[in-house]
Parts: C-alpha cells; sequence; structure tokens
C-alpha cells in the first residue's frame, strides 16, 4: 500500500469540481478512489488489468477513464484548470528513462533472426520420393 498512488487533500479539492454529477445508473464506488487509481496506472505504465485490488475493480477503474476520455471530461477539466492559473507538477519522460523488454524490437522469439536473411535458402521438399517408385505411394511391385 506503501507504493500506491492517493490524491492529496488539496489534489482532491481541485478536481472535485470538475466532477460529473446526476449521472444515471447504480451509485458509484468512490471517485476519489477510481481516480487516484486511473492515475497510477497512467504514471506507473502499468497495464490496466495490473491496476492493485485497492483502487477498486480494475474493470471499473478502466471502465470511467475510458468513458470519461471519449465525453472529453480530461480536457475539459485540464483547460479549465489552466484558465484559472492552477500548475500541476509536469514530467517528461524520453528513450533514456523508458526501457522496452528485450525482444520488443523483433517479435515473436527475440533471436534476432531476420526475414531478409531466410530469403536465399531453398526450402527442402517435406517428403522425398524414391528413384525407384514410379511416382505412386504403393507401387513396390
Amino acid at each position: 500500500m506503501a507504493d500506491l498512488f492517493w490524491l492529496s487533500d488539496e489534489q482532491w479539492a481541485v478536481i472535485e469540481p470538475f466532477m460529473p454529477r446526476d449521472q444515471p445508473g447504480p451509485e458509484r464506488k468512490d471517485d476519489r478512489q477510481i481516480i487516484s487509481g486511473i492515475l497510477h496506472v497512467l504514471t506507473s505504465g502499468c497495464r490496466w488489468r495490473d491496476c492493485p485490488a485497492a483502487y477498486g475493480p480494475r474493470t471499473t477503474v478502466y471502465n470511467r477513464f475510458n468513458r470519461w476520455s471519449r465525453r472529453g471530461f480530461w480536457k475539459a477539466m485540464l483547460t479549465a484548470l489552466a484558465k484559472t492559473g492552477w500548475v500541476g507538477d509536469a514530467a517528461a519522460l524520453d528513450s533514456s528513462y523508458v526501457r522496452a523488454h528485450r525482444t520488443a524490437h523483433n517479435g515473436k522469439g527475440g533471436r534476432g533472426r531476420r526475414p531478409s536473411a531466410r530469403r536465399g535458402v531453398v526450402k527442402r521438399p517435406r517428403s522425398t520420393h524414391s528413384p525407384m517408385s514410379s511416382g505412386g505411394p504403393a507401387s513396390f511391385c
């Protein structure tokens, strides 16, 4: 729980006025908990399915992010915050920070095989025919 991201009271006070109200459907989970989960996934780079259970059901976290993205919630919130002069913490990632798995550059296998290296190889037939046979599979006599 110590390495999880949680919105502070000050951060939540800035975001709360932009939260959607009077939405149809069942009563929603705690918005602060869900947004903390969304921010955890976005900042840590983990997959949505690896979102810790402390933030609520991972499908709820993903669905809320996806639904709010389609409705333009994030863009409207950031635009309104920028107009009020709010300056949040910013982070920049470059290639020296982002690491890829060693097999990420070459697809499946990762052994460095290149399709161009196999072009010149003549494929051998899968089955060989006896020179004694006349071509049919049962011509032994």
